[in-house]
């Protein structure tokens, strides 16, 4: 059972921009786990996501032109508030995401799953690691496995020089 982590939002902001990652130019050390999500799990979309007060912008992005969303209608920002791996197995089933503009626009997401991504000295979820597919699907136990290995190395990546 998925239960909603509870923060301050602005101490979760100042976690933020201690990162100073925000609005930055792609990296390859992030590009690389991105990369490997999507040759790995099998999917078309997978995206380090940072969010802030209005906006989930995204550190990497494989799958997708955009680098930022509208954080009111983004998924990760449910997976940001979970305390474990936040999925979706078809969207067009939960009545939260079946009238997205993500899910009946482009890129037309119909699976989704991600994990929060926290900020290692105030323990503050700061981003997301996901993927997102346009198909539904289930993910299997090594499957799970895989994408919590890469979202370690998300969360290691995110904290390098913090």
């Amino acid at each position: 059972m998925i239960t909603a982590n509870t923060f301050d939002e602005q101490i979760r902001i100042a976690a933020v921009r201690r990162l100073k990652l925000l609005d930055t130019e792609p990296e390859e050390r992030f590009d690389r786990i991105t990369r490997r999500a999507v040759e790995k799990l099998h999917v078309p979309i997978s995206t380090i996501t940072i969010m802030d007060e209005k906006r989930e912008w995204f550190k990497s992005c494989q799958g997708m032109p955009q680098r930022e969303g509208d954080r009111t209608i983004a998924f990760c920002d449910y997976a940001l508030h979970a305390q474990d791996v936040f999925i979706i197995e078809d969207t067009l089933l939960d009545e939260r995401f079946a009238t997205n503009p993500y899910v009946v626009g482009s890129p037309h997401i119909r699976f989704y799953a991600g994990v929060a991504l926290y900020e290692a000295h105030s323990r503050m979820p700061v981003g997301v690691f996901c993927i997102k597919d346009t198909k539904p699907r289930h993910l299997s136990m090594p499957e799970i496995d895989i994408f919590l290995e890469l979202a370690k190395e998300a969360s290691h990546e995110i904290n390098k020089g913090a």
